[in-house]
């Protein structure tokens, strides 16, 4: 501690430099260790591709190595840019004047500089943003991993068109629909021209129930579709003909049977089987 410095600002300086490390440091080796936790037990794909599993661990590994080495810093160095504040650097330098209270207005008339309310802001800032993410990453912790709810799901159907997985293949002609899933069936449904060529194609999808939008005899196999994480969710929806008081909403089910074209061109699952079964482990299509 400095000679010039008081107790109190020293117990300060401490606690805006623990604050500091805690915000940075610490969040950051906490998300670090719930992204490698849920990467080894395989649950890192209820929130991101499984291509970007190996780039999220990867980035986690890195956090904590470098986690680690800050902590051969010295408690306050974050604040530290390489300035020698100890030193004259070779100028003499004189007392600071005391302030003219005919020039500033502000201390002739005794209102506190516009400084001291932006510097008040600033910490009333860092503070909530402090409180915010260390509540996000102690639910991250606490809470566990669970996909994205069927409610969600249901407000996002409809929002924009059915682009998914495969939706290049089938534009350019009846493709080889054999490995097709709930995404990319769907974008056969909204943008084939020619319905009769998928007419008795074979599918076995998996899915879990929401009611249709139109007709009695129908409800929606729906499944959702990331690209890269869970914010980028899109609801891809299958019609299929079930008596809809059969599976209750949300309930996921396994459906074996054909492709129906209507004779107004509308595409249809009509079903052989359907069985109820768990959610599965990896709940999204990619």
């Amino acid at each position: 501690m400095s000679e010039h410095t008081s107790p109190t600002e020293h117990t300060s300086a401490r606690a805006r430099a623990l604050a500091t490390r805690w915000l940075g440091v610490g969040l950051a080796t906490l998300v670090a260790v719930v992204t490698l936790g849920l990467g080894v037990t395989g649950r890192l794909t209820l929130y991101i591709s499984p291509e970007s599993v190996w780039f999220a661990c990867a980035a986690a590994v890195v956090t904590l190595a470098g986690a680690v080495w800050s902590f051969t810093l010295p408690l306050g160095a974050e604040g530290d840019h390489g300035h020698d504040h100890g030193h004259d650097h070779g100028h003499d330098h004189e007392p600071d004047a005391a302030p003219d209270a005919d020039a500033d207005p502000d201390v002739r008339s005794g209102r506190r500089p516009a400084r001291s309310s932006r510097r008040t802001a600033a910490v009333v800032g860092s503070v909530a943003g402090g409180v915010v993410a260390t509540g996000v990453v102690a639910a991250a912790l606490v809470l566990p991993p669970a996909s994205l709810s069927v409610e969600l799901a249901m407000s996002r159907a409809g929002e924009q068109s059915a682009l998914f997985a495969g939706a290049d293949a089938v534009t350019l002609g009846v493709a080889d629909t054999s490995t097709f899933g709930v995404g990319d069936w769907a974008s056969v449904f909204a943008t084939a021209t020619n319905t009769t060529a998928y007419d008795g194609a074979p599918v076995t999808l998996i899915g879990f129930v929401t009611p249709a939008a139109s007709g009695d005899d129908d409800v929606n196999l729906t499944r959702l579709v990331i690209t890269h994480c869970v914010i980028d969710a899109q609801t891809a929806t299958l019609p299929v003909t079930v008596d809809p008081g059969e599976y209750p909403t949300g309930q996921w089910v396994e459906v074996t049977g054909t492709v129906k074209a209507d004779a107004d061109g509308a595409l249809r699952v009509v079903p052989t089987d359907v069985v109820a079964i768990d959610e599965p482990k990896d709940p999204y299509e990619y």
